[in-house]
């Protein structure tokens, strides 16, 4: 799947962090996107993890962008909070990896790796600033 709710809910996290005065905790923005607590703290978590939100402890804490959404790309978004890379199909991406074994004889793995090529591509040009900007 290319697009896993978590992926979905960092995302909206991001817009909504975004737009923040102040930093946001767990608590008020799962009650805002209603998202499980629970959930949305290790979504959070991982994004602050991987440089792309800063955490603050004590009553005024929570959490803000790390960056400008100029400079956080979709792809990293979903990675940070994946562990990996979006795949569109359980090909991978070089023919030595292939849980088949039969990538040299497939037909189909060429254009299968093209398209996720661009794919990946495409996600990390897009920016949550893009995504702001749709809006």
């Amino acid at each position: 799947m290319l697009i896993t709710k978590a992926s979905e809910y960092a995302i909206l996290s991001l817009i909504v962090l975004s737009k923040a005065t102040a930093p946001k905790d767990s608590e008020s923005l799962s009650r805002e996107l209603f998202i499980s607590k629970s959930f949305l703290a290790k979504i959070l978590q991982a994004l602050a993890k991987n440089g792309i939100l800063k955490s603050y402890k004590g009553a005024n804490g929570g959490f803000v962008l790390q960056k400008s959404p100029e400079e956080i790309d979709i792809l990293s978004i979903i990675h940070s909070v994946e562990g990996k890379n979006p795949s569109v199909f359980e090909c991978s991406a070089s023919e030595s990896d292939c849980p088949s074994d039969r990538a040299s004889i497939c037909s189909l793995w060429p254009m299968l790796n093209k398209l996720q090529k661009n794919i990946d591509h495409f996600l990390s040009e897009l920016t949550l600033q893009d995504i702001l900007e749709e809006k």
